[in-house]
Parts: C-alpha cells; structure tokens; sequence
C-alpha cells in the first residue's frame, strides 16, 4: 500500500506544477543546497579514508540507481550488474589510455557502450522471467569476465589486468580521495535527476505497468519486450558509469575486480533500501557500505577476543554483516528505509493525532 502524500491544512495544488513539484516550501531547498554544499566541501574537513568510504557509497549508489529502473520499476531480477561495470571500466581505461580520449568524452561512451552489452544479455526477457531470467542475467557475470581475461590478451593484459590513469579534468588531476569527491558528486547528481525524471515519465510508468502485470500492459499498447530492453539498457548504462568511476578511483582494473558478489550486494542494497523508490538507492548504498566498512574494523576485536579463530575468520566478517542486515531487512522492513522514511514523515504530519 502505498503512503498518502499529507498536506498542511488549506494547502492546495492550483496548477500541475505545484501538483508535480517534489521540493514544495523554501526551506527544504535551502536543506538541499546545504547538503549537497557539505559533500562539495568534505575535502576541506574530512579525512582521506572518510573522502574514500564515500567515494564507495557514490559509486555504489549510482550502480544501484541503474539495477532501480530494472528491478525496482520493471520488476526484471538481474545478477549482472557488476559485469556491466566491468565493462564500462575497461572502456574507459581503453579510450583514455591507448586512444588518448579525455575523461569526459569517455565516461559516457564507456556508459553508452556497457548498455549496448546489456541490450544483448537483456534479450532473454522477451522469453523468459524469475528464476530463469536470474540465470540469464548470471550468464553476463560469468562470461564478460572471461572474456576480458583470455580475449585480445596483448590489449587486456589477460588476468592481470590494466592499470588506469587518474582523471584529468580541464588540467586538475583527480588523484587522491578528497579530489575525487567532486567527481563523484557530480555524477552522483546528474544520474539522481535523470533516474527521477524518468521514474516519472511515460517509460517511467510503462516500466512500473510491466512489473505490476506484463499481461495486461500489453493488452493496454504497452510493448513489453521493448521497455523491458530499455529497462536493461539504462541499468547497464548507470553500472558503466560507475565502472568508470569505480576504475579510475581504485586504478587499476581486472576480470575480478567487479564479481558476482559485488552484483548480490547491490541487490541486497535495493532491497533494503527500498524497491521502486528514488530515494531507496542512495539509503541502502549508504547503509550497507558503511556496515561492511565497520565490518573491516570488527576483525581485529575477533582476535582479542577469541585468540583461537583461524586466520581466515576476519575475511567472513563482511559477509556475515551483510547477510544478518538482509535478513533482518527481509524480516521486519520488507520495503525497504524509504518506506520506513515515509511512514515517519506521515506520522509527524499527523501528529498530534498519530494514534
């Protein structure tokens, strides 16, 4: 069920803007443009390994904004999103290193090229669902990294993969953690308007008709199999685009930088996020980052605390985090913090006569 949008007594929507308008009263644009003013200045307070996590949280942010429009509004299950970065990684490293392309000309090629791929692993939706469209979109998790890794071996290094230069943006160089938030951010912007727009456009609604019953969208003129495509085609597209960020970020790039545990994290950063939601993504990147990177800090105290534990019982610690908040998650908040999110803004609209 969906949560009613509340309003203050006597406030009314005379034009179809004001009915369309996320951001309604002064004050809230000025909430805005003080957060999005903070992350412009982090570098000038944050530490380099705070500028790093969130970074991470960017990247993993955009990825799952893409894997969004598939799952969250067509209802497409895909376990191939971190391939799709691996593509768009490799591309970007391709152009600026051997073909000489500036950054800013690559990073949407590489994106634009990462969806055409995705195009061709979306096929099998015109045939097949659930389970089985699952382990269709497995097949690109398997097969674009060997790919990488035992195609055009004098290009792609094989195994060991390229090393990728820093972004050079009108002569800045985007070399360590702090500077690369400003790249980040402003990707992080752009694709967050471009996925709320379409999430309310026509393919917006087409998308959310084909999730809730592909059958009677079609008898409605909806063309399924085409949206659906679509659906694949930007997912992938936003997956290149963090691949590219990804790689320029970590440097170096490789058939096993992006796995298939990278593509169940991500959507486990949906689900507990929110599925269909704009604001969903951007909660469940942040909060299962920040878990796994509090992960990292409790291996030490595993020591401490049971001297015992093999040497191996650290490296599970991340998993185990991961596994306990999707499960809980699935338990007691199946849809997700920006339900959640909604409900709290409802009952204090309503008070006080939440009861």
């Amino acid at each position: 069920m969906k949560v009613a949008i509340l309003r203050p007594a006597g406030e009314f929507d005379e034009t179809h803007a004001q009915d369309m308008a996320t951001i309604r009263r002064p004050w809230q644009w000025v909430v805005l443009f003080l957060f999005i003013g903070a992350l412009y200045a982090l570098p000038l307070y944050a530490s380099q390994s705070i500028a790093s996590l969130v970074n991470r949280v960017i990247i993993a942010a955009i990825t799952v904004q893409g894997l969004n429009l598939l799952t969250g509004y067509t209802g497409q299950i895909s376990l191939g999103q971190a391939a799709f970065m691996t593509v768009g990684g490799y591309i970007s490293t391709l152009l600026v290193s051997l073909a000489g392309w500036p950054f800013l000309a690559a990073l949407p090629v590489a994106g634009l090229g990462a969806g055409v791929v995705g195009l061709v692993f979306g096929m099998p939706s015109l045939r097949v669902k659930g389970f089985y469209l699952v382990m269709a979109t497995l097949a690109a998790q398997i097969i674009i990294p060997w790919f990488v890794r035992n195609a055009f071996p004098d290009v792609l290094n094989g195994t060991q993969g390229l090393n990728v230069p820093a972004p050079v943006i009108f002569g800045i160089e985007f070399n360590e953690p702090r500077r690369y938030v400003y790249l980040c951010v402003t990707v992080m912007i752009v694709s967050t308007i471009a996925a709320y727009n379409l999430s309310r456009s026509r393919p917006g609604r087409a998308f959310v008709a084909i999730r809730d019953n592909d059958l009677a969208a079609e008898l409605l003129g909806v063309d399924a199999f085409g949206y659906k495509l679509r659906a694949f085609f930007l997912a992938s597209v936003y997956g290149g685009v963090a691949g590219v960020l990804a790689a320029h970020n970590l440097r170096h790039i490789n058939s096993e930088t992006f796995g298939l545990v990278d593509s169940i994290f991500f959507l486990g950063m949906l689900v507990a996020g929110g599925l269909g939601t704009n604001l969903g993504p951007i909660l469940g990147a942040t909060l299962i980052t920040t878990l796994t990177e509090a992960a990292t800090l409790v291996g030490p105290l595993i020591f401490k605390i049971f001297p015992d534990a093999p040497a191996g019982a650290t490296a599970s610690i991340r998993p185990l985090f991961f596994g306990v908040a999707l499960m809980l998650f699935l338990i007691f908040e199946p849809r997700g913090l920006a339900h959640r999110w909604q409900l709290f803004k409802a009952a204090w609209r309503l008070r006080p006569f939440s009861r």
